[in-house]
């Protein structure tokens, strides 16, 4: 079944895409969604995760924002990694009322790549986290150290999948990034696509690759299994 949903918390509104299986306490999972929103494209991967299993919710990060600026980028470049942090608890919060609360993973595409990433900085108990062409990462959002500087900070293992031609993150980035997990000891896995750039998983997308996309959602789901059912 899938649904949307009102979460409130502090003073804020906030609706969420919610999708599960019908088997009661499923293993759970944030998604973290992309610049253009809770849209269809996230929509979906919610659906697939249930289908696999997973109960999945997406919240729609953008509910602080009085008006609906047609631009996305300009949208994303109005969050706050503290206010994304107090959005994904309460998501986080919700998501343990129709799932086993003991095993929450995240997932994330694009900026909710690196919201993905974020996420796994600050929860010590999460399952596994899946980080999709994630850029930015070591920028900060408004004040505080930037995810890429919060590294030390992750306990699971995070599968990162991204597009050789893509320039957010650059390969370099994607280097730097296994670079410094390598050094703090952090359990992960790499993969990277030849003739993929960012956004290669959206089939909304022109950007899609389907032999990329295929491979990334088997391994996506592989992680998620291995570690969190």
């Amino acid at each position: 079944m899938h649904e949307w949903v009102t979460l409130t918390f502090g003073s804020s509104t906030m609706r969420a895409f919610v999708a599960r299986p019908s088997q009661p306490q499923p293993p759970g999972v944030l998604v973290c969604m992309h610049a253009p929103g809770v849209d269809t494209f996230i929509q979906n991967i919610c659906e697939r995760l249930a289908t696999a299993g997973f109960a999945a919710i997406a919240p729609d990060v953008y509910h602080r924002q009085t008006s609906e600026d047609p631009n996305p980028l300009a949208r994303m470049g109005k969050l706050k990694d503290v206010e994304l942090l107090e959005d994904h608890t309460a998501a986080s919060r919700y998501l343990a009322t129709v799932s086993d609360p003991a095993r929450q993973s995240v997932i994330g595409f694009c900026m909710g790549g690196r919201q993905s990433y974020l996420w796994a900085t600050e929860v010590p108990t999460l399952k596994a986290g899946v980080v999709f062409y994630g850029g930015s990462i070591m920028k900060s959002w408004g004040r505080g150290a930037s995810p890429f500087e919060r590294t030390g900070g992750i306990r699971c293992p995070v599968l990162g999948l991204f597009g050789k031609d893509d320039t957010n993150p650059s390969p370099q980035d994607v280097a730097k990034i296994g670079d410094e997990m390598d050094r703090l000891s952090k359990a992960h896995e790499f993969v990277s696509y030849d003739g993929a750039g960012h956004a290669f998983l959206n089939d909304t997308r022109p950007t899609y690759r389907p032999d990329a996309a295929q491979d990334a959602w088997r391994r996506c789901i592989d992680w998620l299994s291995r570690y969190s059912k």
